[in-house]
C-alpha cells in the first residue's frame, strides 16, 4: 500500500485514471484494485442509504400480509362458530364451504386470480341445500345428492337468500381489490429499491469515483475526503438517471396514501371480513322465513325429495369456552389495520424525494469533507472546490466537469414504466369522491353505485368541520342456540323487524336478543 513507503516520481508510467504530475506510489496493477474497491464502495454506500427505507416497506408489507391472514382465521372462525351455535345441524356439512370461501380470500388477496363474485356466488350455491333440508324441508333424513346438487343448481333462479348475495359481491369487490392493489405496490416498491441498490455504473462514472475515493491514495494522501461540490458532481453524474426516477417516486407514494385514506368503511377489508358472519345469519333468515314460497319453487324445479338414510353429524365447536370466544369484544383503533397503514404512510410520506435527493445525501452523510476543511478536488487538496457545481438529473449534466452522461438506462427506464402502471393501477383503486362504480356479472346483474363518502353506516364519526375519525365497528353480538321452528311470523314496522315466537316464559334477556338478531336480520343497513 502507499501508506507503507513513500512516493516515487517514477512510479506508474501507465496510470489511467490516478495520472498525477506529482510523485505517486500506485501501479496500473494497484489501480486496478482500487477500480474495483471504487465499485463495491459505491454499492455499499447506495445499500446503506437506502437500507431504512428498504426495511420499512418491507417490513410494513410482511406486517400487513400477517395481519390480513390473521383476520381471515378469524372471520372464518366466526363463520364457522355461528352455525355451531345458531345451526347446528347444518355445521359439520357447512365446514368445507366456509374454509373454500375463506380459503378463496386468501387467494385472492395475495395475488391469485380468481374471481371474487365467483367464489361469493359459490359459496351462496352450497349454502342453499344446506339451509333447505335442515331449515325449510326438514326431516330425520337427509336428501340425496343428486336432489342438493338440483338444489344448489335453483339457487340463483329462486334467490332464497333475498339481495345478501349481491351485497357481500358489492363488499368484497369493493374492499378486496384496494387491499391487494396496496401490497401488491409495496412488493414493487420493494424491487425498485433492490435494483437500484444494484445498477451497474457506467465507465465514466466508475473512473470518477476511482478518481475521487482513491487517487489520492497515490500520493499518500489516505485520510483526506473530497471537496463537497466535486462529490455533488461526481454523485450527481453517477446517479443521473436514478434521480429521473424521483417524479414518480413521489407520485407513487401519494397514490399509496390516497388509496390508504380512502379504506374504510365499505372499502375497509378488515371491517367487511370480521363482519361476514352476520350476513351469513342475516341470509339464512332470510330464507327460513321465506320457506313456505322456497319450498314450492323447489318442488316445480327439483320435484319431490328422494330420501335416503343418513345422520346429521354433530357439530365439534360445541361447548361454553368456544362459545364465550365467539364473542367479538371490542377493538381498539390502534389495533386496526387502518391505524398501521396511517403510520406507515406517515413515515414512507418522509422519503417522497428519496431518488431526488440521493446524489446530495451520499456526499453529506457518507463521502464529502466537512465545510471549511480542506479537500481533494480530483488533482490535489486545496481549500474550496472551484468547478462549477451542476443540478440533478440527466439535463443538468451537460456541463458537468467532472462526469461525462450518455443516453438513457433502459433498467432504469423498465422501473419508471412499471412506477407509471402501479400508478395507474393505485389510482383507479381509490374510491373518488361521491362516487363507486361496481359492475357485477352473471351472479348480481347490476351495477351498483355507493358513495365513496364516509359516513356513521360506514364506522365513521364525523363533526361539522369535515374531519373523520375512523374506527373500526365490529358487533359484540353472537347469536346462541334458537329452536327456529318457532317463529311463527314477521311483524315489519318502520323499516325494521321483530321475531314473534310462543311462550310467555322469556326472559327480558331473551328478548332483547331476539330484538337484536332480527335488527341484524333483515337489513344490516351500517354496513353499507
Amino acid at each position: 500500500m502507499c501508506s507503507q513507503g513513500p512516493p516515487s516520481a517514477g512510479a506508474g508510467p501507465d496510470l489511467q485514471v490516478c495520472v498525477s504530475k506529482k510523485p505517486t506510489c500506485c501501479t496500473r496493477k494497484m489501480e486496478e484494485r482500487y477500480q474495483t474497491a471504487a465499485r463495491q464502495d459505491m454499492q455499499e454506500v447506495l445499500q446503506s442509504s437506502s437500507s431504512t427505507l428498504k426495511f420499512l416497506i418491507s417490513r410494513n408489507a410482511a406486517a400487513f400480509q400477517e395481519t390480513l391472514e390473521t383476520r381471515i382465521r378469524q372471520a372464518e372462525n366466526y363463520t364457522s362458530i355461528l352455525f355451531c351455535n345458531t345451526y347446528k345441524n347444518m355445521a359439520v356439512e357447512a365446514t368445507a364451504s366456509v374454509q373454500e370461501f375463506f380459503t378463496d380470500v386468501g387467494l385472492y388477496l395475495f395475488g391469485t386470480d380468481v374471481n371474487p363474485e365467483e367464489f361469493v356466488n359459490r359459496f351462496f350455491d352450497s349454502l342453499f341445500p344446506l339451509v333447505y333440508n335442515h331449515l325449510i324441508s326438514p326431516g330425520a333424513r337427509d336428501s340425496s345428492l343428486e336432489y342438493s346438487e338440483c338444489i344448489r343448481m335453483a339457487r340463483r333462479d329462486v334467490s332464497p337468500f333475498g339481495n345478501v348475495p349481491q351485497r357481500v359481491v358489492g363488499q368484497m369487490g369493493r374492499s378486496l381489490l384496494p387491499s391487494r392493489t396496496f401490497l401488491q405496490a409495496l412488493n414493487l416498491g420493494i424491487e425498485v429499491i433492490n435494483t437500484t441498490d444494484h445498477l451497474h455504473f457506467s465507465k465514466e462514472c466508475s473512473r470518477a469515483v476511482l478518481r475521487m475515493q482513491y487517487c489520492p491514495h497515490c500520493q499518500g494522501l489516505t485520510l483526506s475526503k473530497p471537496c463537497m461540490g466535486y462529490c455533488l458532481n461526481v454523485m450527481r453524474g453517477c446517479l443521473a438517471h436514478t434521480a429521473e426516477l424521483n417524479p414518480h417516486w413521489h407520485a407513487y407514494i401519494r397514490s399509496l396514501e390516497e388509496l390508504s385514506d380512502a379504506m374504510h368503511g365499505p372499502y375497509d377489508i378488515e371491517h367487511v371480513l370480521l363482519n361476514f358472519h352476520l350476513l351469513v345469519n342475516d341470509a339464512v333468515m332470510q330464507a327460513h322465513l321465506d320457506g313456505q314460497k322456497l319450498s314450492e319453487q323447489v318442488s316445480k324445479i327439483c320435484g319431490r325429495p328422494i330420501r335416503a338414510p343418513t345422520q346429521s353429524p354433530h357439530c365439534s365447536f360445541e361447548g361454553s369456552k368456544e362459545k364465550h370466544g365467539m364473542k367479538i369484544s371490542p377493538r381498539n383503533g390502534e389495533e386496526t389495520l387502518a391505524n398501521r397503514r396511517k403510520e406507515f404512510i406517515n413515515s414512507l410520506r418522509l422519503y417522497r424525494t428519496f431518488y431526488g435527493g440521493l446524489a446530495d445525501a451520499l456526499c453529506v452523510n457518507e463521502l464529502a469533507a466537512a465545510d471549511g476543511q480542506p479537500c481533494w478536488n480530483g488533482e490535489d487538496i486545496v481549500k474550496s472546490y472551484t468547478q462549477r457545481v451542476v443540478g440533478n438529473g440527466i439535463k443538468a449534466q451537460s456541463g458537468n466537469p467532472e462526469v461525462k452522461v450518455k443516453g438513457t438506462d433502459p433498467v432504469i427506464n423498465q422501473i419508471i414504466d412499471k412506477l407509471k402502471h402501479v400508478i395507474q393501477l393505485l389510482q383507479s383503486r381509490s374510491p373518488k369522491p361521491n362516487k363507486w362504480e361496481l359492475q357485477m356479472g352473471s351472479g348480481g346483474g347490476m351495477a351498483e353505485h355507493v358513495s365513496g363518502e364516509c359516513d356513521d353506516e360506514d364506522g365513521c364519526g364525523g363533526s361539522g368541520s369535515g374531519e373523520v375519525k375512523r374506527t373500526l365497528k365490529i358487533t359484540d353480538w353472537m347469536p346462541e342456540e334458537m329452536n327456529l321452528s318457532d317463529v311463527k311470523q314477521t311483524h315489519q314496522t318502520g323499516g325494521s323487524s321483530t321475531l314473534d315466537t310462543p311462550g310467555s316464559g322469556c326472559s327480558a334477556a331473551t328478548d332483547i336478543m331476539a330484538f337484536m338478531l332480527m335488527g341484524a336480520v333483515m337489513l344490516l343497513p351500517w354496513l353499507w
